[in-house]
């Protein structure tokens, strides 16, 4: 990539004045140091490449000691954001502003900024997220520093700047060998099973790059094109046996989103990346009429052993919890008759938690959040449609379609943001009454 290459050239031409300078490099704090105060572009981006490098070849125990180092010794003044703050509320001038607004910036920022100066930076300031986001549970202490991080990753990972492309059989090798590693929600059994995914004429898969990432994708989608909306993966899964006649295909099915970057978690380009899809495939196939994804419901079984072992909930009769027991067999979706009592109560109670159990104003389920954020609906719940081990372990087998109207998704979506409302089909809304 051609920005790469400069900054690779001007970093060499830095390196020289490195070699120059008598001062001691050898750690990364000291590095960070010279970096902050340093303000000359070439030796700027050499002494950015060479905390890339040093970061690299830190060990776990001393990527610990250097996000303390930067939250101890690269925090804002706070005596002197109470001079500003006292200055701005006396004297409101658009210089008090700019000064207040200057010490409320961490000097943090300003050393991202410029280790991001690096050929690859981009890529370290996305690990060293990944790396603090590992330690964020057991440390409170390092907080602020995974808000300046988030915050600049947000700016430069905005979607405006994120290129939309198709990925095929011809895409380059490492592209691919990332798919494979990165694929989240329904694992690829090797090469054979990508080629599935990406060269049948009714199979499609899209990601979002970044020009500082061109190799690594950050997120992508697989799309199943189908003549109706799917209720089972296994099927999209399993190889094509024969020609597709594409005048059938009328509906896309999005059956997996897997988000390839741990060090961007938080930071939501899904949404775009969906969207843009659907005006892709709208182009490309005039004759697609429906958008749905088929999608796990990785949060419900947990929720529902959370459920059983309540023993004040209210919920479940006992006759309901003794049923359930059934669920700890690892062949209960292989018995007929079991499966006919469990079903009418399994679906009514993953209705419910799809629906009704929130956390705040937010669905419980993560997927859920994602894509009635999104817009979407919930339009059907599908019995036993993932029987692989896990979707047996996290959702009992069930998958769910979220519907994208196109007509409907920014009404739904302004609803879901400002109200909490969550659009369901009659179909959904019948399960949820079930029961009571």
């Amino acid at each position: 990539m051609v920005i790469n290459r400069w900054l690779t050239s001007v970093a060499n031409a830095g390196k020289n004045l490195l070699r120059r300078s008598a001062r001691d490099k050898n750690t990364i704090t000291s590095l960070c140091s010279e970096l902050y105060s340093n303000k000359g572009e070439a030796l700027g981006i050499a002494l950015a490449d060479e905390v890339a490098v040093a970061y690299a070849g830190l060990s776990q125990a001393q990527k610990t000691d250097f996000f303390h180092t930067l939250a101890a010794d690269y925090s804002p003044d706070p005596d002197l954001i109470n001079r500003c703050a006292v200055d701005y509320g006396t004297n409101q001038s658009l210089e008090a502003y700019r000064a207040l607004a200057r010490a409320v910036e961490s000097p943090r920022q300003t050393l991202f900024r410029r280790i991001n100066m690096a050929p690859k930076g981009t890529r370290t300031m996305v690990n060293m997220r990944e790396d603090l986001l590992a330690l964020l549970p057991g440390d409170d202490s390092l907080r602020a520093v995974d808000d300046d991080l988030q915050h600049l990753l947000s700016s430069w990972f905005n979607p405006g700047f994120l290129k939309l492309r198709t990925l095929d059989w011809e895409s380059p090798a490492a592209v691919l060998e990332k798919l494979i590693e990165y694929e989240a929600v329904h694992e690829m059994q090797g090469w054979d099973d990508l080629r599935r995914r990406l060269d049948a004429q009714d199979r499609r898969c899209f990601g979002f790059f970044h020009p500082a990432l061109p190799d690594e994708p950050l997120i992508f989608v697989e799309v199943a094109l189908v003549a109706s909306v799917s209720s089972s993966v296994q099927s999209i899964l399993a190889p094509q046996d024969g020609a597709v006649a594409q005048e059938r295909l009328k509906t896309a099915i999005f059956y997996s989103i897997s988000n390839c970057q741990p060090g961007l978690r938080g930071i939501s380009f899904g949404n775009f990346l969906i969207k843009q899809v659907v005006m892709r495939l709208k182009e490309e196939m005039p004759q697609l009429t429906e958008f749905a994804t088929l999608s796990p419901i990785p949060g419900f079984r947990a929720w529902l052993n959370r459920l059983l072992a309540d023993e004040q909930q209210s919920l479940l009769a006992a006759r309901d919890t003794a049923l359930l027991t059934a669920l700890d067999s690892p062949h209960w979706h292989q018995d007929s008759s079991l499966t006919a009592r469990l079903q009418p109560l399994l679906m009514w109670l993953c209705a419910h938690y799809l629906v009704q159990e929130k956390r705040g104003s937010a669905p419980l389920d993560p997927v859920a959040r994602f894509h009635l954020g999104n817009g979407a609906s919930v339009a059907r719940l599908n019995w036993l449609g993932d029987i692989s081990p896990k979707g047996l372990q996290q959702s009992a087998g069930l998958l769910v379609n979220y519907e994208y109207d196109l007509e409907e998704v920014e009404e739904h979506h302004e609803a879901f943001l400002n109200r909490g409302e969550i659009a369901c089909s009659p179909t959904v809304r019948r399960l949820l009454n079930r029961q009571g």
